[in-house]
């Protein structure tokens, strides 16, 4: 050291750390000319000795000799640091050789405890990168992390000096051959989970500082930092949100201008993957203006990855179905535009879409508390109906519930569609019995959906399927069926549908040819058996049918305990559609009573089962279906009934009416068994009376044994009045809204209806 020493005077030293700007400037200037005149005189252990003394004496030694140079701690490492660069300068080019022995050190004072140490050794190595350049890039990792360090100190200062090294060094490395994107990348991406803004902000500079320079390619490497973009997006900086906002919007500009096939060149499939992972992740995000643009992203992803988003499919379909809804209109908008391009997009399990995946997303946007997404979730599993049957297929136990209790969606729009993909299932025909099947079980468990949407799924059924097909695989699972309250109302509700909806013209006209046409006749005994349930039913099947004598038989057939409040809500419905276009051919048949006695028989039957006068609340509706009943009658033309043609019902039908309004001649009652379907329905009346009697019984013993509970503060017959006036009261009540809820809708529909026979 003592040679060192000799080299460069005491009094230069301390001239390093004079308080006075003009002495350490003239100290340094000494020092460069010293180091300077050894450099051209190639004095390598000169030079050695100097940055040794400086290094290990100031610099880095924490007890220096300050007797022998009469300088405070804290002035040596000044004085040191000052010195190195004195010397790098005075180097000039022969600098890059003796980076090794300034650079570390002049490091290691970056992250010194006083704040004027740091300023210092930044300024150091501002002047140091200043005089070799290029050559810095060797230690380019070293002096990143020192800066990003730097960003965030508590003294102005420092982070003013370390401004002017970072801008120094982003201009060395946007011009130097030895700069590398490929060892720059992980660094940066090592750092952009901090959630320092200052810290992003450094990083945000070098990102977009690196994307302007033409050589450089930072578009290539966009999958490794993406995640860290986004991040930003939501700082609680404005400056770090716009920087972050301004470099994407550049990335996504220059993604918008590069041919398709150099992004699939610059990416490959897991590139595409693990860019349209973030865009998904931050599709969910809290933040409105990150959800923005991860969609505007994901959009213009859709449309250049093509297939090599394929096997994100399920992905992002997850996260374009909720923001379908999204409050934001935005947001709306292009989450729509990117589901359309989405699903635009065909591609086969060969090529890697997971169907399983897509349609369990499909399927759990069912559940969706929003409207549109549900409606998009049905066009979606429509469409993998569409193009992957068999696979869709395949997978129909794992969605055929979910789709059944979409049924009972509070929008039509959703219950259509859904009816859609029901009949597109159920165009196998295997896959049509199990659809019928589910759909009484379903309306089994949930009465209060057959009430509400029963006409609508059957209509719409009917529709997709033949009204005829449906019609009879309805009938044979009520045939089977256990539940006998549950069958008569099922039964109920397929033949309102028959009698009132358009869509069943073509199932009506077929059954008006039930005595002359073989197809008609097997479609009427496959109803009969099923409609057995509800005798009004029945007599509206006879009644379309034109099977008078046999619907006479029915209402015959018909015991006191058979005329029940239900059974007469039933007939004032009967009525009521008896004066509606449906049954306009009936009517005209009256105006020739002697070639429809039958006809004249049942009428008159219906007339006697309806209540004249108001016995009870229960029949208010019925008593005026009477007066509307008895007054239609009242017009048809006087005739008397000849007891002898009453005799041989089968010579005595001589005429019925075809769909086109002519009579046709046919002895029709040896082409259907009519006693054996008599015999039919009655033994199914018999099933209904012993149900209702076993009712009756279970509910008499519950009400004795709570009747044994209830005290004997009042009388047995005072509590048994006032049981059945109550029960009056409901039954009155549910009589009257269920007879002026049909009417209003029969009234409706007759209204819409014209005048010509459907």
């Amino acid at each position: 050291m003592a040679e060192a020493s000799s080299l460069i005077p005491a009094s230069v030293l301390r001239g390093l750390t004079d308080k006075l700007y003009e002495k350490r400037k003239k100290a340094a200037v000494t020092i460069q000319d010293i180091v300077g005149k050894f450099a051209y005189e190639q004095e390598v252990k000169k030079i050695l000795a100097v940055i040794n003394m400086l290094a290990t004496e100031f610099t880095d030694n924490p007890q220096p000799d300050r007797r022998k140079f009469q300088i405070s701690l804290m002035a040596s490492t000044q004085g040191g640091l000052k010195g190195l660069a004195a010397v790098a300068v005075g180097l000039k080019e022969k600098a890059p050789a003796y980076l090794e022995e300034i650079v570390p050190t002049v490091l290691n004072r970056i992250s010194d405890e006083d704040s004027t140490v740091r300023y210092i050794a930044s300024e150091t190595l501002y002047n140091v990168a200043k005089a070799v350049r290029g050559h810095i890039i060797i230690y380019f990792d070293k002096i990143f992390d020192a800066l990003c360090k730097l960003s965030d100190d508590s003294d102005t200062s420092v982070q003013s000096g370390a401004h002017l090294l970072d801008n120094l060094l982003k201009d060395i490395a946007t011009e130097s051959d030895q700069f590398s994107l490929e060892e720059f990348v992980p660094l940066l991406r090592e750092r952009l989970d901090t959630i320092n803004p200052h810290v992003r902000q450094f990083l945000l500079g070098w990102i977009t500082v690196l994307n302007n320079v033409p050589d450089m390619d930072m578009l290539c490497f966009l999958p490794d930092y993406l995640d860290g973009l986004f991040n930003m997006l939501s700082d609680s900086f404005h400056e770090v949100r716009q920087q972050a906002h301004n470099a994407l919007s550049e990335f996504l500009e220059e993604i918008k201008n590069t041919p398709v096939w150099l992004l699939l060149y610059m990416w490959d499939t897991s590139d595409f993957g693990r860019m349209a992972k973030v865009l998904v992740q931050r599709a969910g995000s809290p933040d409105d203006y990150t959800r923005l643009t991860s969609f505007t992203w994901m959009n213009e992803f859709v449309k250049h990855g093509g297939d090599h988003l394929i096997p994100c499919y399920s992905d992002i379909l997850g996260a374009v179905l909720p923001c379908i809804s999204d409050k934001e209109k935005e947001i709306r908008e292009i989450a729509r535009e990117t589901n359309k391009e989405l699903r635009a997009i065909i591609a086969s399990p060969a090529e890697g879409v997971n169907i399983r995946a897509v349609l369990t997303i499909a399927i759990s946007g069912l559940t969706s508390q929003e409207l549109t997404t549900r409606v998009e979730a049905l066009h979606w599993i429509a469409t993998l109906l569409d193009r992957h049957w068999n696979e869709v297929i395949s997978f129909l136990n794992d969605i055929f519930s979910s789709l059944l209790a979409a049924l009972s969606d509070p929008s039509d729009e959703v219950v259509i569609l859904v009816l859609e993909v029901h009949a597109c299932i159920a165009e196998d025909s295997q896959n049509f019995g199990h659809l019928i099947d589910h759909l009484v079980q379903t309306f089994r468990n949930d009465q209060a959906l057959l009430e509400k949407r029963g006409a609508l799924i059957i209509r719409k059924l009917c529709v997709r399927l033949d009204a005829e097909r449906v019609y009879r695989e309805f009938s044979s699972k009520i045939e089977r069926e256990d539940d006998l309250d549950f069958a008569s109302n099922m039964v109920q509700a397929l033949n309102l549908t028959l009698l009132t909806s358009s869509e069943m013209a073509g199932l009506r006209i077929l059954l008006k040819q039930s005595l002359v046409e073989s197809s008609s006749m097997d479609l009427f005994a496959s109803l009969y058996s099923s409609w057995c349930h509800s005798p009004v039913a029945t007599i509206s099947l006879c009644l379309l049918a034109q099977a008078h004598n046999h619907a006479s038989s029915v209402i015959q057939s018909l015991g006191e305990e058979d005329i029940t409040a239900k059974f007469s809500v039933q007939l004032g419905k009967l009525v009521y559609l008896l004066e509606t276009p449906v049954f306009a051919f009936l009517r005209l048949q009256l105006v020739e009573p002697e070639k429809h006695v039958w006809l004249l028989k049942t009428l008159y039957g219906l007339l006697m089962l309806l209540p004249q006068i108001v016995l009870s609340y229960v029949f208010v509706q019925q008593s005026a279906a009477f007066k509307i009943f008895r007054t239609r009658l009242k017009t048809v033309p006087s005739y008397i009934f000849n007891n002898e043609q009453l005799k041989h019902p089968c010579n005595q039908i001589s005429e019925i009416t075809d769909d086109s309004g002519d009579q046709v001649a046919a002895n029709v009652y040896d082409k259907i068994n009519f006693p054996s379907k008599l015999q039919q329905f009655q033994q199914t009346l018999r099933r209904h009376r012993f149900s209702l009697q076993s009712q009756k019984s279970a509910s008499s013993s519950k009400s004795q044994v709570s009747t044994s509970f209830c005290g004997f503060a009042f009388p047995l017959v005072t509590r048994s009045l006032v049981g059945l006036l109550v029960l009056g009261i409901i039954c009155f009540r549910c009589s009257y809204a269920a007879h002026r809820t049909l009417k209003n809708q029969i009234i409706l529909r007759h209204s819409s209806w014209s005048l010509s026979v459907s």
